[in-house]
């Protein structure tokens, strides 16, 4: 069990369950989730922008063969009605489980490392409990964006999910692997997400004035000058981008 005020209030829990809900979403997704799990994965469209993001867990109840997707809550139902166009036919169920919440802490034992980034903290999903404080400004001190309002619509690599874990190179087809993949082999990604402290001006995305952060979309080349880049970001930084 998790300790007292873990839960993430702004996250929900969708179960599938059902018929290979693995191999169902291992076509969709652009992380391998018929491997270990948690993992952090996108939903794109056709063209390798982000719809959605989320973490795949294992079930810890019920069918051993259930997934739950750790979301953000304001686009839980909207996600289950675009994963409840790809299933078709398939005799899978698609709903949000109120039973179960994402937990977090910055430290202790309980959970596991966010698949994202160690530093992060720690994960897990179980019954529901006092809401969590800190976790904003955690994240976006350590450079890391999540959710529609910062990472919507953007291409995937954008959103520096390669250097987060977030995509997988070698799983086969996804939503949006084309672009994503030519992206990758031609080491194009001219644009980022970027953490900046203050407004972000005419780039932000989304501005947080209660912890003084904001996120802007800018050129690889043209890094704001108050922006945030944190240790597991300079190294793709340093790389020139071909044409």
């Amino acid at each position: 069990m998790p300790m007292p005020a873990t839960t993430l209030a702004d996250r929900a829990i969708v179960r599938l369950s059902g018929e290979d809900v693995r191999g169902f979403l291992q076509g969709l997704v652009t992380s391998d989730v018929l491997g270990p799990l948690p993992v952090w994965a996108g939903l794109l469209s056709p063209q390798g922008k982000c719809q959605f993001d989320f973490f795949v867990w294992p079930s810890d109840q019920g069918s051993g063969d259930d997934l739950l997707l750790d979301c953000e809550a304001a686009v839980a139902d909207d996600l289950i009605k675009r994963l409840g166009v790809y299933r078709l036919r398939r005799p899978i169920r698609i709903e949000r489980d109120a039973s179960r919440a994402a937990h977090w802490s910055k430290d202790g034992s309980e959970g596991v490392p966010d698949p994202r980034l160690a530093e992060l903290g720690r994960r897990c999903v179980a019954p529901p409990d006092e809401p969590a404080s800190g976790w904003l400004e955690h994240r976006l001190r350590l450079g890391v964006c999540e959710g529609r309002a910062e990472l919507g619509d953007i291409l995937w690599l954008e959103c520096n999910a390669a250097e987060l874990n977030g995509v997988s190179f070698t799983k086969g087809c996804f939503v949006g692997q084309e672009n994503t993949a030519r992206m990758n082999w031609r080491q194009k990604v001219n644009r980022r997400l970027f953490v900046v402290v203050g407004g972000g001006g005419g780039r932000a995305r989304v501005e947080y004035p209660e912890v003084d952060l904001s996120v802007v979309h800018a050129r690889a080349d043209a890094i704001p000058d108050n922006a945030v880049v944190p240790d597991w970001l300079k190294a793709s930084l340093a790389q020139p981008s071909s044409a």
